[in-house]
């Protein structure tokens, strides 16, 4: 793709796959049924985005801008979240499989992660307060020295961390969830 700003643009069904795109700028584009996979988007800003039932797996994000961007229906396997750009990082994801991606460092205030599987995603160091993880599979997924504080994980299943090593202030879970917050402990738990 050649280098220039697309502005209010949507690009439907194109195969990106394996390509750099470097030098361009997404403001308030939509992407449909696009395969990303292995794409190198490095210094690439995208504003105001969606993505709707697109393949970005494996694609390189390294100092990515990733501003207000939804992902609808996505495929975000093994993506380094935590190479993109800090600079206004916001997204939310619905629908989403987010499996052995990572966000380490990354501030993720307020993010929605809807009916998202997420098995083997790294957090670690992340700040996700308030964040909302409603129907989510965080099975395997990594909590060490998040800021969880309000963060919602009352209707998503298979999260197991230490409390002790996060900041988990106000909270929410639901109490089925209470043995994968005690494990370290080894109660037996009826």
């Amino acid at each position: 793709m050649e280098a220039a700003l697309h502005q209010n643009k949507t690009f439907d069904t194109v195969d990106y796959s394996d390509q750099k795109l470097s030098d361009n700028e997404f403001i308030n584009c939509e992407f449909i049924n696009c395969n990303f996979s292995k794409s190198d988007f490095s210094s690439i800003d995208f504003l105001d985005c969606t993505f709707k039932n697109c393949n970005l797996s494996l694609a390189v994000l390294k100092n990515t801008g990733l501003k207000n961007i939804n992902f609808i229906g996505c495929k975000l396997m093994g993506l380094d979240f935590s190479a993109s750009n800090s600079f206004l990082f916001s997204m939310n994801f619905q629908d989403c499989m987010l499996d052995y991606s990572t966000f380490i460092y990354k501030k993720l205030k307020k993010t929605y992660f809807t009916d998202c599987s997420l098995k083997e995603v790294d957090f670690s160091n992340t700040d996700l307060s308030m964040a909302i993880f409603k129907n989510c599979d965080l099975s395997n997924a990594t909590f060490v020295d998040c800021i969880l504080e309000k963060t919602d994980f009352r209707t998503s299943r298979n999260y197991a961390f230490d409390p002790s090593e996060n900041k988990i202030k106000r909270m929410k879970v639901s109490h089925t969830a209470l043995a994968g917050l005690l494990q370290k402990f080894d109660l037996e738990i009826e």
